[in-house]
């Protein structure tokens, strides 16, 4: 009698990779190797992508062991996601400077303050070294994600605390839906112009802004507002 076939296992789901660093530096030598880790990985990025991006890689260009690196950071992603961290950071902090009380007083304001807020964004991605790199990272790497989730809901967040400011009187549900769509319609402009250089980013990021102006604008001419 034939043996009984044996079913094949299902095989084990890969671990979750740790993004978190290793080791806070403490010490100020220990922060500069923490820095330049992440400026040498931003650099490396810049020049050769993300998917060719590797540990060894950058070891080599900062002049230090696997070992060195391996303290603070366990491997590439979690470079990465710390580069995406501090440009979200960086993005997100313009929100306030832009969309002040004084942005709402018209259409033609707030059109002019959303088109400030997403020229000065394309500005700091633009300039931070290997900044679009890491945002297309952040969309690419599943593992990545939540980074660019988090920030997305903490720009939304701001987003309708001033919406709700300037209307008070309209429904949670459409301010909330109106700045995540925004903040969406932001980002996607901002990597259609790194894909293609040859727009000009002032009549992109107005377009963008008068779109979204338009939208904030029917808050106000709603019957009853």
């Amino acid at each position: 009698m034939p043996a009984p076939t044996k079913r094949p296992r299902r095989s084990a789901k890969p671990p979750k990779l740790d993004l978190a660093p290793k080791l806070a530096p403490a010490q100020s030598r220990a922060a500069e190797t923490y820095e330049q880790l992440l400026d040498v990985t931003a650099q490396v990025l810049a020049e050769v992508g993300f998917e060719q991006l590797s540990t060894n890689l950058v070891c080599q260009r900062a002049g230090l062991s696997p070992p060195a690196l391996y303290r603070y950071f366990p491997n590439k992603y979690a470079l990465l996601h710390e580069l995406g961290l501090r440009l979200m950071q960086r993005q997100n902090a313009l929100l306030g400077q832009w969309l002040t009380p004084a942005a709402f007083a018209s259409a033609t304001q707030l059109e002019d303050a959303l088109t400030g807020l997403l020229l000065e964004t394309y500005e700091v991605t633009r300039q931070a070294t290997g900044g679009i790199w890491i945002m297309r990272a952040l969309r690419a790497i599943p593992m990545l994600q939540d980074v660019r989730l988090a920030s997305a809901s903490e720009v939304a967040a701001q987003a309708t605390a001033r919406l709700r400011d300037a209307f008070p009187g309209a429904p949670a549900t459409e301010l909330q839906l109106l700045s995540r769509v925004a903040d969406s319609m932001a980002f996607a402009a901002l990597e259609m112009l790194f894909d293609d250089p040859s727009l000009d980013a002032p009549s992109v990021m107005r377009l963008v802004a008068a779109s979204l102006a338009s939208n904030v604008a029917r808050l106000q001419n709603k019957p009853g507002r």
